[in-house]
Formats: structure tokens, C-alpha cells, sequence
């Protein structure tokens, strides 16, 4: 029967060990634009407190946080590193020139060279962001270079000059009783070439023909329905034009040429088709959200993509993004865990492992008394609106009963309870001995410690009885 007792009493206190054995973590999760550093992808189970490291991707570099996140408790800690799209920055000074970007400066992009007029490029035309900067070359912009030829036009008045340098122009007015075909102002082009052909001054018939057919000229061109083209701005004051005379098509706002020819020509009273077609621009993908995503009604100029945090997490920044001509507006917007500040203090208790910096969503808080006996959750945990999920245990007053020694007395002997640590002597009545200690210490178990005395009778006290 005692054995069966100890049994019953030890059995307790060993489930209470066995909760207090700190729990694994299966393998960390994954995070966009990071991964996990190669020793720790073939591993499975992490013991508590163990940390593992995370890298930027390849086209990524850490701009923020640190790399490491640990197993608490069966949980991982949020990674907060932040990964950024690697950018090559600016193309630096083009003398006599200047740099214009595709897009922006992140590795894949172009950057081309642009001269001032009167100069000409030399080296490559442009430049390509990779992982090592801006490569091909750098160019240059020299002075002069390529020159033109001076145009030949029988019957007009324009040029005059033999040679002509890289964005020159030269105007051409046809004598009288001759008429212009071909465009009135070309102009000097890299490789010492015009970039349109001269035009030709022709002898002008009778003003027999009707206005629109007037020596086989065209009036003002119509855009095909829905083609989402235009023309030119400088054809736009124009009222008529020449046969032979080519206008240029220009794509909407918003919109870019998708095939077809740019360019409409007046042959014999008539326009040549229209075959240029214009596609609303693509603007790709609005970016990516740590802890979040955007939800697209298109990537399509004149869509938007709307920001949408996780659960557990806030916006900071716009919601909303727009497609428009050059690309997607704003910035891409951050997904912030939820915070719930500090756990609530509990008298005489500890929080284990406490965390820094503020507890956020997810986050577990774990108490263990210091003094008394854990009433109550021993783990809280933060929540998606900002607040534990449960009220703090309480750490209860850790009591003995009277020390109900028979024969003996004590000191403190009106007190019904006796607190943690106080310390009692006890004392037999006279012909009594005795046994076992004169001191006991209330425990933190509830019990006295040692274990209580007894108190014997003495020979001569055995003598009278008997």
C-alpha cells in the first residue's frame, strides 16, 4: 500500500517534467528573394534555441535585418532580413551627351547614349545592367565625326552648303511652276546618311483636278477605327500634301506599336493602308510583397494592382498601384507584422527566452514562476489584432499547514499558515525525546523540509505509565 502511494505521488511531478521539455521545430520556412543557407536545407528537425541562416538571392542583396531565425519552443522566429533587387546605380556623365534609362538601374536593364546635336557616337550605342555593373563599353560623344553630303535637288532653292555635319538640317523650297514631292526638311544622320531621301520638285499641272486630287495629291489621312493611332504632331496643321509625300503614325498614350509599318504614303490621290497596330503597354508584374501579394485586375496599361497583407500583418504605404505609360506608379508598398508590445508582467514570474525587439504576430511569451505555484496558460501568444489571446497566469503563494507534531511545541504556534521559507523550531514536551530535526523549512512544495520529528516518551515517562 505505501508503494502504491509514492507511485501515485511521483507520477505527478513527472508529467510536470516531462511539459517542461523545450519542443523541436520542423524545417524554417521559406521567404521570397531569400533562401536558407545550404547546410540546413537536407536537415529535417531543429532542437529549441537553434538558429538557422538565410542569403539573398542571386539578384538580391540584404539591405536591411539580420539573417538569422530561431527555434523557440516549436516555433520559428520571424526572419526580418530584406532583400533588394541588386541596381547597378547611375551610368555616370556622357560629355556632350547624356544617358537615358529604359526603365531603371536594376540588373537586366538598359541604359542608352544619346549625343548632342553636332556630335557623333562612338563605342556602343548602349549599355546593360549585369551582376558585375553597367557593361559594354562606355561610349563617347566626339565633335564632327560623320558628315553629309550636300543634297542635290534640280529646280528648288534650300542647302548651299558642301558638306553638313551629324543633325544638320536643310529646308527646301521648290521654284516656281514646280511642285514638291518628298519631305521639305531632312536631316543629318549618324553613318553621314539623310535619314529620309531629298525630295524632288516637279513641274505643277493646270488646276483642273479637284482640291483633294490637286497634282495627285491627298488630303489629311484617317486613322483607322480602334488602331489606337495618330498622327504625327507634326503633321497636324497641314491641310493637304503631295503625291509622294509620306506622313508618320504615332501610338496613343499608354500604348505601343505591336507591328505594321509607322508610315502612310499619298500615291496618286490616295493613302496607302494603314498598317501600324498599337497593343496597350505591358507593364509586367507590380512587385513583390514580403508577408503579402497584390491582387491584378491586369498588367495592362490602364489596370491596377491592389496590396494584400497576410494575415497577422498591416499596409504601410499605398494600397494601390496603376499601369500607365511608363510603368507602374508608386512604390511597392510593406507588409508589417502586427505588434502586441511587451507580454503583461506577472508578479513573482519570469518570462523565458524573452524577445527583442517587440513581440509581434505569432510570437510566444512563456512564464515560469519564480516563487509560488503557475495558475493559469503557461504560454500566451500575439494575435492578429494586436493582443494576447489569453489573460497571464498568476504565480499562487506557495503555504504549509501547522506543523501537527504530538508531544511537542513550536514556535509561531497561533499561525494557521506558515509562508515559503519560514523556518520553525521544534521543541518536546518535558519526558518526551526528540527525533529527527529541530529546525524545518516551509518548501517550495507546500511541505516542510526536512521532514517533521517525532517526539518520544522517556524511559521514566514509559515507567509511570506502566
Amino acid at each position: 500500500m505505501r508503494s502504491f502511494t509514492l507511485n501515485l505521488l511521483i507520477l505527478p511531478f513527472v508529467c510536470f517534467a516531462a511539459g517542461q521539455i523545450p519542443k523541436e521545430c520542423a524545417a524554417p520556412p521559406n521567404y521570397p528573394h531569400a533562401s536558407l543557407d545550404s547546410k540546413y536545407v537536407s536537415k529535417q528537425k531543429f532542437n529549441n534555441r537553434e538558429k538557422v541562416y538565410y542569403n539573398c538571392a542571386e539578384e538580391f542583396t540584404p539591405s536591411a535585418g539580420i539573417r538569422a531565425a530561431q527555434c523557440l519552443d516549436g516555433k520559428w522566429t520571424k526572419l526580418t532580413l530584406k532583400c533588394e533587387k541588386k541596381s547597378c546605380g547611375n551610368a555616370g556623365d556622357l560629355p556632350n551627351g547624356q544617358f537615358e534609362y529604359e526603365w531603371s538601374t536594376y540588373i537586366g536593364e538598359k541604359v542608352h547614349a544619346v549625343c548632342n546635336t553636332g556630335y557623333t557616337l562612338k563605342g556602343p550605342g548602349f549599355m546593360v545592367c549585369k551582376k558585375s555593373g553597367w557593361s559594354g563599353g562606355f561610349p563617347s560623344c566626339e565633335v564632327g565625326g560623320a558628315t553629309c553630303a550636300a543634297p542635290a535637288v534640280e529646280n528648288a532653292v534650300g542647302g548651299g552648303g558642301s558638306t553638313y555635319r551629324v543633325g544638320d538640317d536643310v529646308f527646301f523650297t521648290c521654284n516656281r511652276g514646280f511642285q514638291l514631292h518628298g519631305p521639305q526638311k531632312i536631316t543629318c544622320g549618324p553613318g553621314g546618311r539623310w535619314q529620309t531621301p531629298p525630295p524632288r520638285c516637279s513641274p505643277s499641272r493646270e488646276e483642273t483636278a479637284s482640291p483633294d486630287e490637286e497634282a495627285g495629291g491627298c488630303r489629311v489621312p484617317v486613322a483607322t477605327g480602334n488602331s489606337n493611332a495618330n498622327l504625327a504632331d507634326e503633321y497636324i496643321t497641314k491641310t493637304s500634301f503631295a503625291s509622294g509625300d509620306r506622313v508618320r503614325y504615332v501610338c496613343d498614350v499608354g500604348y505601343v506599336q505591336a507591328g505594321g509599318s509607322r508610315y502612310r504614303t499619298c500615291v496618286a490621290g490616295r493613302w496607302t493602308r494603314q498598317l501600324m497596330r498599337c497593343e496597350r503597354r505591358l507593364c509586367g508584374s507590380a512587385g513583390e510583397i514580403v508577408n503579402g501579394h497584390f491582387s491584378y485586375t491586369g498588367v495592362e496599361f490602364g489596370d491596377a494592382a491592389t496590396a494584400v497583407c497576410n494575415e497577422g500583418h498591416r499596409l504601410v504605404g499605398q494600397a494601390a498601384r496603376n499601369c500607365l505609360s511608363k510603368g507602374w506608379d508608386g512604390r511597392v508598398p510593406v507588409c508589417e507584422a502586427v505588434e502586441c508590445g511587451d507580454p503583461p508582467e506577472v508578479a513573482n514570474a519570469e518570462i523565458v527566452g524573452r524577445q527583442e525587439p517587440d513581440y509581434t504576430y505569432g510570437s510566444v511569451a512563456v512564464y515560469r514562476c519564480k516563487v509560488g505555484t503557475l495558475r493559469g496558460p503557461k504560454e500566451i501568444w500575439c494575435t492578429k489584432d494586436g493582443t494576447w489571446n489569453l489573460a497571464p497566469p498568476t504565480c499562487e503563494e506557495i503555504t504549509c499547514p501547522p506543523p501537527n507534531v504530538p508531544a511537542a511545541f513550536w514556535s509561531g504556534a497561533n499561525q494557521r499558515i506558515h509562508p515559503y521559507r519560514d523556518t520553525i523550531s521544534i521543541e518536546c514536551y518535558p519526558g518526551y525525546t526528540r527525533i529527527g530535526p529541530g529546525f524545518i523549512t516551509c518548501g517550495g512544495d507546500g511541505r516542510w523540509t526536512p521532514s517533521l520529528p517525532k517526539c518520544s516518551p522517556t524511559p521514566r515517562q514509559l515507567q509511570q505509565r506502566s
